[in-house]
C-alpha cells in the first residue's frame, strides 16, 4: 500500500492552482472536470510526474470553513512539504511575497517554518536534520 493522492482544502481552486505551481513551483498533473463549478486538479513535485498527487480539492463542504478556520487561529498547518533547506525556501518565497507565520525555526531533528498558501491554509515545510 502506498499513498497516491493526498488533498489540501482550497478556496478557490484558480488561485490554488497559480500558487501552488507558480510560486511554490509544483507541476499541475491532472485537471478533469467534476461539476460545472469544480475539477480533480492535482499538482506534484517537480521532477516527480509519477509522485504522490496533491488535490487541491475545493472547500465548499459546510463543514470545511469552520474546521480550516480554527486551524489557522491555533497556529496548525493542514499539511507539511518536504525541503532541502528551510532558509533558503523561507528566502526565496518571502521575495516572492509569500507570508510566513512562523520563520525557519530549529526543533530537535528538524527546521521548520509555516506559511500562508492564501487559500486558507497554513503549510508547513520541513528540513530534516543530516
Amino acid at each position: 500500500m502506498r499513498i497516491n493522492v493526498c488533498s489540501v482544502l482550497v478556496d478557490d481552486q484558480d488561485k490554488a492552482l497559480r500558487f501552488y505551481t507558480q510560486v511554490l513551483g509544483f507541476v499541475k498533473k491532472t485537471e478533469v472536470p467534476v461539476s460545472d463549478e469544480y475539477r480533480w486538479l492535482t499538482v506534484v513535485g517537480p521532477g516527480e510526474p509519477d509522485g504522490v498527487e496533491l488535490l487541491l480539492e475545493p472547500d465548499s463542504h459546510p463543514a470545511v470553513r469552520p474546521f480550516k478556520e480554527a486551524l489557522v487561529a491555533d497556529g496548525i498547518p493542514f499539511t507539511s512539504f518536504a525541503v532541502e533547506d528551510v532558509q533558503a525556501e523561507y528566502d526565496r518565497l518571502t521575495a516572492l511575497g509569500v507570508v510566513f507565520t512562523q520563520p525557519p525555526t530549529e526543533m530537535g531533528p528538524v527546521t521548520t517554518a509555516v506559511l500562508d498558501d492564501t487559500c486558507g491554509n497554513l503549510i508547513q515545510i520541513a528540513e530534516m536534520s543530516a
